[in-house]
C-alpha cells in the first residue's frame, strides 16, 4: 500500500480499537469483524466485501509491530498531503520521504489485498478454509519461518565468567559451535540464529539454555560475587590490611576496620562479574576465627583482656535479648 493511503485511512477506527490497543485487543477485534463481514457469509453484498477488505487491510498493518510503528509515524505527520515529484523535481511524495521504510519501495501491501485471505491464525473462523477461495487465488498462507529448537548445556563457573565456546553435536554428527558470552547467568538462554527447523521463509533458531556449575568459593548474586574470608580475633579487634582473591585469578588488598564483627560484609567496587552492560562488585563477608587450644600465655592474655574491657564499662552484648524475645 502506498504510504499516502495510510494517511487517508484510520485503521484503529476501522477495527474499533483505541490507538494504544494491545496486540491481543487488535486480534480480538479483527476476529469479531472478520466473522461478521466475511464474503462467504455475505454472498453478493458489495458493502460487506468492502468492509472485509478494509478490516483485513487494517489488521495486516496493526498486527505487525514494525508496520504499526511506521503507520503511526506517518499519521503523526498531521495528515499532510504531498504530490508526487515530477520529472523536473518539485514536491516529494510520501514514497520519496518514507520509501526506505517499505519493502520494495511501495511497501508490503502495494500488491493489494485478496479479500478472501485471512491470516492463518484466523483460519478457524470459517472451518479452516473458504470453500475454494473467494477473490483471486483463494487463501494463500504467507511464508513461515521454521520453528525454534531447544537444547541444554552445562558449563563451568569459570566459563560463565570469562565466556567460552561449546560444541553441540547433531544426530547426523554435525557439530554446532555455540558462543557463550562472558557473564552469562545460570538458566539464561543463548540464541544461535538459523540453526532451528527449516521453513519456507527461512530456518528458525536454536535456543540453548545454559546451566552453570556452582563454585566452592565464589557465589554469584546478580552481577556481584560474594566470598567469605576468615580473619583472626586480633585482626577483627585491632583492624588489619588483608589480601583477598579475585575472580580474575589475582588478589587485592583491603582494609578490615578495627572492631569488625563476624558476618560484616565489606564491598570492593568493580571486582564482580563483568557483562556487556555492567560490572558488579565483590562482597567480602568477614568470618572471625576463634582460636582453638590456646597456650597458657594466650589464655592469660584473653582473661586480662576481658577484665580490662569490663573495667572500662563495656556493655553486655546480650543485655537486650530477653526484651527482644518477648512474644
Amino acid at each position: 500500500m502506498a504510504s499516502q493511503d495510510w494517511v487517508e485511512k484510520d485503521f484503529y477506527s476501522i477495527l474499533g480499537v483505541s490507538k494504544d490497543a494491545s496486540a491481543e485487543d487488535i486480534k480480538k477485534a479483527y476476529r469479531k469483524l472478520a466473522r461478521k463481514y466475511h464474503p462467504d457469509t455475505n454472498a453478493g453484498d458489495p458493502e460487506a466485501e468492502k468492509k472485509f477488505k478494509d478490516i483485513t487491510e487494517a489488521h495486516h498493518v496493526l498486527s505487525d509491530p514494525e508496520e504499526r510503528q511506521q503507520y503511526d509515524a506517518i499519521r503523526a505527520m498531521g495528515g499532510a498531503r504531498f504530490a508526487p515529484g515530477g520529472a523536473g523535481g518539485g514536491a516529494a511524495g510520501f514514497e520519496d520521504l518514507f520509501g526506505g521504510l517499505f519493502t520494495g519501495g511501495a511497501g508490503r501491501h502495494s500488491r493489494g489485498f485478496n479479500t478472501g485471505n485471512l491470516p492463518p491464525e484466523f483460519a478457524d473462523l470459517f472451518g479452516g478454509g473458504f470453500g475454494g477461495g473467494f477473490g483471486q487465488g483463494g487463501f494463500q498462507p504467507p511464508p513461515q519461518r521454521g520453528a525454534n529448537r531447544e537444547a541444554t548445556t552445562t558449563i563451568s563457573f569459570a566459563g560463565s565468567i570469562r565466556g567460552t565456546t561449546i560444541g553441540l553435536r547433531e544426530q547426523n554428527g554435525e557439530v554446532i559451535d555455540v558462543r557463550i558470552p562472558p557473564g552469562i547467568r545460570d538458566g539464561q538462554k543463548v540464541r544461535v540464529r538459523g540453526r532451528g527447523a527449516p521453513g519456507s521463509a527461512g530456518n528458525g533458531d536454536l535456543m540453548v539454555t545454559v546451566n552453570v556449575k556452582p563454585h566452592e568459593f565464589f557465589a554469584r548474586e546478580g552481577d556481584n560475587l560474594r566470598i567469605h574470608v576468615p580473619v583472626t580475633f586480633d585482626e577483627a579487634v585491632l583492624g588489619a590490611q588483608i589480601e583477598v582473591p579475585t575472580v580474575d585469578g589475582g588478589t587485592v588488598r583491603m582494609k578490615v576496620p578495627a572492631g569488625t564483627n563476624s558476618g560484616r560484609t565489606l564491598r570492593l567496587k568493580g571486582r564482580g562479574v563483568t557483562t556487556s552492560k555492567a560490572t558488579g562488585d565483590l562482597l567480602v563477608t568477614i568470618d572471625v576465627v576463634v582460636p582453638q587450644n590456646l597456650p597458657r600465655e594466650a589464655e592469660d592474655a584473653v582473661r586480662a583482656f576481658a577484665e580490662a574491657v569490663a573495667k572500662n564499662g563495656q556493655s553486655d552484648p546480650r543485655a537486650h535479648l530477653a526484651e527482644k524475645a518477648r512474644l
